[in-house]
C-alpha cells in the first residue's frame, strides 16, 4: 500500500523508507510542509506519518488542510517524548495515533497496519477474501486447503489491494499508483505481468478483468 513519509531529517527518513518498504509499503518522503501539503492532497495514500517540527511550517497545519480537503487517509504523528499537548492537539486535528521519538521502527510499523486495519474496519492483521487469506506480517498467501504461498514485495502490495476491496473494480493507474513511489519508473506492462503471476496462485476467475477498466478480486468464487 501506498504510504506518505513527512519527515525533515533526511537521514532518518532513508532508513525509515527501507524498512517499511521491506514491510509492504510504497512509500513517498516529503521534507517540508509545502511538499508535504501538495502530496497529500494530489496523491492517493493509504496511510500518512508526519513528523510535527517542519523546517517550514507546523505538521498540525500540513494535517488540517489536508483534512480540509478531503484527504481522510489515517495518519500517525510523531512526536518529541513527553510532550503531551503535541498528542492531544494532533489527535484533535484528524490524526488517527501517534508515537513519540525515539522509537522503534517495530512499533512503528506495528501501530500502521493497526490504524490501517482500523480504516478498512478490520480486528485481525490478515485479509480474507474467498477462499484465501493474506497473512500481512509474513506476506504470505494462504488457501483453505491448507497450502502457504510466499509472495515477493510487489505481488503482496497488488494482492493486497486487490483484496482489501473485493468486487471494487482498479485501473491499471490506481494500481500503479499503490504499487509504486513518485520516483519508480515502471514499464507500462508490469501490471499485467504481475496479474499473470498472481493468477497462477490464486487461479483465473479469482482475479477477473474488466475490459477497458482493470481488474477486480472475485470473492464468491470458491
Amino acid at each position: 500500500m501506498r504510504l506518505l513519509l513527512v519527515e525533515d531529517d533526511r537521514l532518518l527518513a532513508e532508513g525509515l523508507r527501507g524498512q517499511l518498504e521491506k514491510a509492504g509499503f510504497s512509500v513517498d518522503t516529503a521534507n517540508t510542509a509545502r511538499e508535504a501539503r501538495l502530496l497529500g492532497e494530489q496523491e492517493d495514500y493509504r496511510v500518512g506519518i508526519l513528523d510535527l517540527g517542519l523546517p517550514d511550517g507546523n505538521g498540525l497545519d500540513v494535517l488540517g488542510q489536508w483534512r480540509g480537503h478531503h484527504a481522510d487517509f489515517p495518519v500517525l504523528i510523531l512526536t518529541a517524548r513527553g510532550d503531551w499537548q503535541d498528542k492531544v492537539n494532533g489527535l484533535k486535528a484528524g490524526a488517527d495515533d501517534y508515537l513519540a521519538k525515539p522509537f522503534q521502527t517495530e512499533e512503528l510499523i506495528a501501530r500502521l497496519h493497526a490504524i490501517v486495519r482500523r480504516s478498512e474496519g478490520r480486528v485481525l492483521d490478515s485479509l480474507k477474501a474467498g477462499r484465501f487469506e493474506l497473512d500481512e506480517n509474513r506476506q504470505i498467501l494462504k488457501a483453505d486447503d491448507g497450502g502457504e504461498f510466499s509472495l515477493t514485495g510487489t505481488e503482496f502490495r497488488l494482492l493486497r489491494c486487490l483484496m482489501s476491496r473485493p468486487g471494487q473494480v482498479f485501473s491499471k493507474e490506481q494500481l500503479m499508483e499503490q504499487l509504486y513511489n513518485l520516483n519508480d519508473s515502471p514499464s507500462e506492462n508490469v501490471i499485467e505481468a504481475y496479474i499473470r503471476r498472481l493468477r497462477k496462485l490464486v487461479g483465473t476467475d479469482a482475479i477477473k478483468t474488466r475490459r477497458g477498466q482493470g481488474y477486480l478480486f472475485d470473492a464468491s468464487v470458491r
